[in-house]
């Protein structure tokens, strides 16, 4: 299946414009996914939205509220959320460079590729992925989606460029606290000799395709196994015309996502500069 774009837009580096898109770099559909099913009546359970002594009720008349200190809400029209004005939204521009070895892992979200959206925009693309790839840095900039700013990280991946968002200051947590009782002795030098000699003995190079997720391919077999089996308990799919009309039934785990995703465009994230940040755990 072809891929779908989740955002486009323009990747600028000073006056230079590039036309881009950006696509997750995730394979969700290589996952295995259940619905919840009611044991007795052997029928998927549906969600409802539902307001306490009112019922199931309309998304259209559903409002972001914001909980403030005392316990009320402060209310918004989604429309007043979309006015909300941000470059981002539509440029992501490269406005600082940084070595790609000066980032550690624990920053790291999320993988995107980065491709430009027509032929008119590739040599200037190959211009900036050639750059970042022969000084060996990383372009951060801001690019906002889905309800929210992100701070990125661009460099190069192969014949592209590759996005990953990265965590906010204040999203991660202080690693002294747990790492502090550690006692920072020196270690037994014969010790230290054989575990060094185990790690370079099995050094390679990095291969994704050399591992594999056991519980996935175990939980897959499983399943095939259970199909080919007569004495399989089963439930027969819910037909669209016996779903109750007029109700905001949807699958649970939908929901939950679209309530979380819902939960994060709330909160704000201050742009920061890279300089200057309290040390984390690397």
């Amino acid at each position: 299946m072809a891929s779908r774009a989740i955002w486009k837009g323009q990747l600028r580096l000073s006056l230079v414009a590039i036309p881009v898109e950006i696509h997750s770099a995730r394979n969700s559909g290589s996952k295995v996914s259940f619905r919840q099913i009611h044991k007795p009546s052997g029928k998927p359970v549906s969600y409802q939205k539902v307001v306490k002594g009112v019922g199931p009720v309309e998304t259209s008349d559903i409002m972001k509220g914001y909980e403030t200190d005392n316990g009320d809400f402060i209310l918004l029209e989604p429309d007043e959320i979309d006015a909300i004005k941000l470059e981002t939204k539509k440029t992501l521009e490269l406005s600082q460079f940084v070595e790609i070895t000066e980032i550690a892992p624990i920053w790291f979200d999320r993988p995107y590729y980065v491709v430009p959206s027509d032929e008119l925009a590739e040599d200037a693309y190959r211009v900036v992925r050639d750059a970042l790839r022969q000084t060996k840095k990383a372009g951060l900039g801001q690019l906002s989606m889905r309800g929210k700013e992100y701070l990125c990280a661009i460099r190069p991946c192969g014949d592209g460029l590759l996005m990953e968002t990265l965590h906010y200051e204040q999203d991660i947590r202080d690693a002294d606290p747990l790492f502090s009782g550690i006692e920072d002795d020196a270690s037994d030098e014969e010790l230290l000799e054989v575990a060094t000699q185990l790690i370079e003995k099995k050094t390679a190079p990095f291969d994704a395709s050399a591992f594999e997720d056991h519980y996935a391919a175990a939980l897959q077999d499983l399943i095939s196994r259970k199909m080919r089996s007569s004495k399989t308990p089963r439930a027969k799919a819910e037909d669209k015309e016996d779903r109750p009309e007029g109700e905001n039934v949807v699958d649970l785990m939908d929901a939950l996502k679209k309530s979380l995703k819902q939960s994060k465009g709330t909160s704000k994230s201050t742009s920061k500069s890279t300089g200057g940040r309290k040390k984390k755990a690397s």
